[in-house]
């Protein structure tokens, strides 16, 4: 291949493979933000009200079949340490020294429950490269595990770092991870067992519109009581879970985290290098044959300069 055939080929690669990454992926469409939208579910925790009895727990335990406990749901020691949401475990309650509010000296702890998020723009379901996360049109975050490959890019992209992976599973694992009791009760407007079973309301269940001028009310009634901000209604572009703390939010375990969506960085590029597994293919292909015509031009040269003067001018002189 001459000079000038080359030149052409990777000028034309190049412009074909910003053909490919110039423009949207076909079928690939951006998280649609439900901030706006009055009718997204959401649940409210006032972790001035709990009591860490640990029936969320329990019932999100029978609510999704998951592994009985090592320890029971009525015992305490679980508190002697902080825990995460797990495979084997949706959601947790954890304990932290101290009064939940200022106006509760008598109190000695204060209890926070951790699960999913289920984020207005999650990153998950945009680091996802098989939709097996899926953002409901009443916003819980579902799961397909026969769409999923395995690869876990949801954990990593997860700004809470909750979806768990099955490890111990050597056949078929899973992601696992709270999906709001969707197929169980959200779907039909319920609310998840968790919020169902609580018995001091802890947990309130609504439509996330609502759920902010409860807890703005709250704040204004009781300036005594909580900390001025609603944790969840900016954080990483917002969440349907809402936090309400007498306290710091780092003490109880929930992470401070900028208010930018973080798809908003990455879900242009991911689409377009990721939908249906073809502009990888096409950008692969086109790199392999730049690199295998100049690995053929390195190769010529050095059986050009093997050849003796002589010998290289006589065989010019067959060829002509």
């Amino acid at each position: 291949m001459s000079e000038a055939n080359r030149r052409t080929f990777l000028r034309t690669a190049g412009l074909a493979t910003l053909g490919v990454f110039g423009q949207p992926a076909q079928g690939s469409e951006p998280i649609v933000s439900d901030r706006t939208n009055d009718d997204a579910i959401g649940c409210l925790i006032d972790t001035t009200l709990c009591i860490g009895c640990r029936k969320c727990e329990q019932a999100c335990n029978r609510a999704n079949a998951l592994p009985k406990p090592a320890v029971p749901f009525d015992h305490q020691s679980v508190f002697r340490g902080q825990r995460r949401p797990s495979a084997d475990s949706f959601t947790v309650v954890n304990q932290a020294d101290g009064p939940p509010s200022p106006d509760q000296p008598h109190r000695e702890h204060t209890y926070a429950k951790i699960q999913c998020m289920h984020c207005l723009e999650p990153a998950c379901v945009s680091a996802c490269i098989v939709a097996a996360l899926e953002r409901q049109p009443n916003g819980a975050v579902t799961y397909d595990a026969d769409k999923c490959i395995g690869c876990r890019y949801c954990m990593v992209a997860c700004p809470f770092q909750i979806p768990a992976y099955e490890y111990h599973h050597s056949i078929g694992p899973r992601v696992r991870k709270c999906t709001y009791c969707f197929e169980q009760h959200t779907s039909r407007g319920e609310p998840p067992a968790c919020a169902a079973v609580c018995p001091t309301d802890a947990i309130v269940f609504g439509k996330r519109s609502e759920l902010l001028k409860v807890a703005r009310e709250r704040i204004r009634r009781r300036p005594d009581r909580y900390v001025d901000r609603v944790y969840g209604e900016h954080e990483v572009g917002g969440t349907t879970w809402l936090y309400l703390a007498g306290r710091d939010f780092k003490e109880l375990g929930l992470l401070d985290l900028p208010d930018r969506p973080i798809p908003q960085l990455t879900e242009s590029i991911q689409h377009a290098t990721f939908n249906h597994f073809i502009p990888p293919v096409l950008l692969y292909g086109l790199l392999a044959g730049a690199a295998w015509m100049v690995r053929r031009r390195e190769q010529r040269g050095v059986q050009d300069k093997d050849v003796p003067p002589e010998r290289g001018k006589h065989q010019e002189d067959l060829h002509k």
